[in-house]
């Protein structure tokens, strides 16, 4: 969307809110398939639901490629959203469940770096596809994003199934043949398995109650535990979001020129810089984190994005005669972001969860993220109008700040221990 929204524009006859609602809205779309996401994995499994994900991520980039209208494009990027709110609940949630707890860091993390690596990916297509005539560069930026998820679907048939899912379906024998695989030892296996098995049975009381005991637990009526738990949640998804990062990412061709940056050519290079640095300090975020702990990176993180947003903000403030300035801010806020959130932030919110919670209690939490990422990608455009860009990126700081105390006041360390063991630390 970063560079094809520069031709659409052109060829399409888009408006400058039409663009912002199309950058955004699929956040606001996602919300349905979210908050359905985690029944899917519960009733379908984890497998078949990923699977189910990338059938829509592969039609919603061949009708994005198609479209011809704002109507067209709108009802693409709603197939798209169904797609990319299953695997938002679910790949986070699979690679928690299967990973041991010494590498559970990494292994989540795994997720963050490749959804980077497919953003620095599409700023190397939006580059690449530039110099094709208006009408087409853009379709092809868009078409080629139809490859992917063909891949991922065959790959998806060559994974286990989390064996967390299938103690809960009673198919312990199952369960402990995919724990053999991922484990060190048979003898840590049928531990892992024993924990699991009495998670399962922990929760086994509200489990005839469906999908309704589920949600009642999770929010009508949650355990203090619970509570502390989904705080941790929805106040980590909401300010990973309102951090502004959205922002750069969608707009930064624009931020770019604000700042002096004539040339179309040259703001699509500096975004992939920005996806380059993105994607290598997740990456020294993901080596980090069974290493110095959860807790420390995002302290770190949210520290260094409220200082580098304010020192962006500052450079903007000089209007057009830094453009040099602003690519080093912007990268510097990417790069402070990536090393703690965008490393950390899903793989914390889904080991957190209890078990019998955990799909749709993680559906609850990417559902503030989206429906945050929407809210800042739709108003970002009209924001600055009114406060100047400046004062965004002054406001965006603020609420990192606030988020740096949300943070250190409730956020416990997780590193080391097993799923079973996280709801402990919530206890008080």
């Amino acid at each position: 969307m970063s560079g094809a929204q520069l031709f659409m524009r052109e060829d399409v006859g888009l408006t400058d809110a039409q663009i912002e609602v199309l950058a955004g809205s699929m956040n606001v779309f996602m919300l349905a398939s979210i908050l359905a996401g985690g029944w899917f994995a519960d009733r379908l499994g984890r497998r078949s639901t990923l699977v189910l994900a990338n059938a829509f991520l592969m039609a919603g980039a061949l009708a994005m490629s198609l479209g011809g209208s704002f109507a067209a494009l709108m009802a693409a990027r709603f197939v798209t959203s169904v797609g990319a709110g299953f695997a938002r609940v679910v790949a986070p949630v699979y690679n928690a469940e299967i990973s041991p707890p010494s590498t559970r860091g990494v292994l989540s993390s795994l997720l963050d770096i490749f959804i980077n690596l497919g953003i620095l990916l599409s700023y190397v297509s939006n580059y690449a596809f530039a110099g094709l005539p208006v009408h087409l560069g853009w379709r092809v930026m868009y078409g080629v994003g139809v490859v992917p998820p063909v891949f991922i679907a065959a790959g998806v048939f060559f994974m286990p199934e989390s064996p967390r899912w299938l103690a809960m379906r009673g198919r312990h024998g199952d369960a402990r043949a995919v724990l053999v695989r991922t484990s060190d030892t048979p003898t840590e296996a049928d531990l892992r398995l024993s924990e699991i098995k009495q998670a399962v049975a922990r929760h086994a009381a509200g489990s005839h109650t469906g999908a309704g005991g589920v949600w009642k637990e999770l929010v009508l009526r949650p355990p203090a535990s619970v509570r502390r738990i989904l705080t941790c949640v929805i106040g980590l998804q909401f300010f990973v979001q309102a951090s502004g990062i959205d922002a750069i990412l969608l707009y930064s061709p624009l931020v770019f020129k604000s700042a002096g940056m004539s040339s179309t050519a040259a703001a699509l290079g500096a975004s992939v810089g920005i996806g380059a640095v993105k994607t290598g300090f997740i990456l020294v975020g993901m080596l980090l984190t069974d290493r110095l702990g959860r807790r420390p990176l995002l302290l770190a993180s949210t520290a260094g994005v409220a200082l580098t947003t304010a020192a962006l903000a500052a450079t903007l403030l000089l209007g057009s005669s830094a453009p040099s300035a602003c690519v080093v801010a912007v990268l510097a806020v990417v790069a402070a972001y990536s090393v703690g959130y965008g490393s950390v932030v899903n793989a914390y919110s889904a080991e957190i969860l209890p078990l019998r919670l955990r799909a749709q209690g993680a559906s609850v939490g990417v559902a503030v993220n989206r429906l945050t990422c929407g809210l800042v990608g739709m108003t970002f455009i009209s924001l600055a109008d009114g406060i100047g860009m400046p004062g965004c990126f002054f406001l965006y700081a603020g609420v990192t700040a606030a988020a740096f105390v949300f943070v250190y006041a409730r956020l416990p360390e997780t590193k080391g221990r097993s799923l079973e063991n996280m709801e402990v630390l919530f206890d008080k």
